[in-house]
């Protein structure tokens, strides 16, 4: 069976009556839950198996994805709304989102990242759909040393670009890389910063640092502004974009879905990495590069774009290989092994209706949110006219409930207020604050493949830089780190006579 023929079949399973209905159910309650900081949709997924064991595989996979995109959308609605992401994923939305919503653009920031996202969510899984096993084949050919010089590029492409100073940038980045390490080491079993806890022995939730730094952090920063004696910034001008925001919003769509989907395929990818890179990227090409913390549509555009084609990206290793590469694509992982199926290329052979229903089913998620989130763009604005303090309040409280049900622990909730510290005193000293949460991610990952690393080269750290692959990544990290500083040296140079 070729894949035309397989996908069609799965458009016959998808568009069931019985299935749009899942579908429907997946793509609202995602988006819902999206908006809600601090609960994603690998959190709502988990929660909703219990409830589907009555249900037969396919419609259930086909509501676990509509959960599971319309979580990567809802979390841009209080990203650029509230600048409160729903989830890590959403953080670099915020970034320049909130600012337009701030100028009364708020309208044009939805409207792009809901078109961003289904235009890139569309080409992310016709991507799916017929180059699979190439993309499979690329993941298969990184090693631990292409993965931590992957890292290392993300970790220099956001440090280096955000905030005033370098310095700043890679100050946040370290403080994310100490909250990264709290807990015992995956390999020693050696509890690392933990000052005698047990709580912190299994870490620091990336939830409770991304609700801490961007929720608390933001409203302890408003309240000692005196921000709270008012409605908040009301929504100004058109609710749709403009000729000119189209114009610089479709080339971000397509950059973003470019990035997005390769780098969600690769193992241990995600959605973060492609939503930093794609932000540095559309900072690095604009135009107009001064706009940019200052409301740059293309700063929203790109990064929601690739997070979409991110999502559909991690599907590859996930239906091909059985390898989860998000906490979501992990719970979908459990799902799999509750019916008693194991992803894998055998899963094409035996599933075919599954698999396939659930691949097509892909394509009517994103029609419906689009159709779903488009109308409501107006509503979404219209937030920004809840009084501050009703507002800041319920974020508050939204943000402490969704620390406290990541494990069921006030100890959490405590936690996410003294993080919340921290981002207050960052955002008075304009410190930026993604760096951190990238900090958090990934500086665990990027440890384990180094180790790993220099473990299969007995130690030689050269054997490391000099694979190919190892080397441009790396290459390419110092370049983003140097190439300012040497392209103002240049221009400063005297004149030659």
């Amino acid at each position: 069976m070729d894949t035309l023929s397989a996908l069609a079949g799965g458009f016959a399973v998808a568009l069931l009556p019985v299935h749009l209905f899942w579908a429907l159910i997946g793509v609202t309650l995602g988006t819902a839950i999206g908006v809600l900081p601090g609960i994603g949709p690998a959190l709502t997924v988990a929660l909703l198996l219990p409830a589907t064991y009555a249900l037969d595989p396919t419609p259930a996979f086909i509501m676990f994805a509509g959960i599971y995109y319309g979580g990567m959308y809802g979390g841009s609605t209080t990203s650029i709304l509230l600048n409160t992401p729903g989830e890590s994923a959403s953080i670099m939305s915020a970034v320049e989102g909130h600012l337009m919503a701030r100028a009364g653009r708020g309208g044009a920031a939805l409207a792009t990242a809901a078109i961003g996202s289904f235009v890139a969510g569309t080409l992310a899984t016709a991507a799916l759909t017929v180059s699979a096993p190439v993309m499979v084949a690329l993941a298969l050919g990184f090693g631990p040393a292409e993965y931590f010089a992957l890292a290392v590029l993300a970790f220099v492409a956001v440090s280096a670009v955000l905030g005033e100073s370098r310095v700043d940038g890679f100050t946040s980045l370290l403080f994310g890389l100490l909250l990264g390490v709290i807990g015992i080491d995956p390999l020693t079993g050696v509890p690392r910063l933990t000052f005698g806890l047990p709580q912190l022995l299994d870490g620091v939730d990336v939830v409770i640092v991304a609700v801490g730094l961007f929720a608390v952090g933001e409203v302890l920063y408003a309240a000692s502004r005196h921000h709270l004696d008012g409605a908040a910034v009301p929504a100004r001008g058109s609710l749709w974009m403009t000729r000119e925001e189209w114009a610089r919003s479709w080339k971000a769509w397509l950059r973003g879905a470019a990035i997005g989907f390769p780098l969600g395929a690769l193992p241990a990818g995600g959605a973060e990495i492609p939503t930093f890179l794609s932000y540095a990227v559309e900072r690095r090409l604009a135009r107009h590069p001064e706009q940019f913390g200052h409301g740059a549509i293309e700063g929203v555009a790109g990064p929601e774009a690739a997070n979409n084609a991110a999502a559909a990206g991690t599907l590859v290793p996930l239906l091909a290989l059985g390898l989860p590469t998000t906490a979501t694509a992990a719970i979908l992982l459990a799902a799999f092994q509750q019916y008693g199926l194991q992803p894998g290329p055998l899963l094409f052979q035996h599933e075919p209706r599954l698999v396939w229903g659930l691949i097509a089913s892909l394509y009517v998620g994103n029609a419906m949110l689009l159709v779903l989130n488009l109308p409501l763009v107006g509503v979404w604005v219209k937030l920004l006219s809840i009084p501050r303090p009703a507002l800041y309040g319920g974020i508050l409280t939204l943000a402490s409930a969704g620390a406290y049900s990541v494990n069921r622990s006030v100890f959490d909730v405590g936690l996410l207020y003294a993080i919340g510290g921290v981002g207050y005193l960052m955002r008075g000293r304009r410190i930026p604050l993604a760096p951190a949460i990238i900090g958090v991610i990934l500086g665990p990952m990027a440890e384990q493949q180094l180790r790993r690393a220099l473990a299969i080269a007995e130690g030689s750290a050269v054997a490391i830089v000099t694979r190919p692959l190892t080397a441009a990544l790396l290459a390419l990290a110092v370049v983003l780190l140097f190439a300012p500083a040497l392209q103002r040296a240049w221009q400063a140079r005297p004149p030659e006579r």
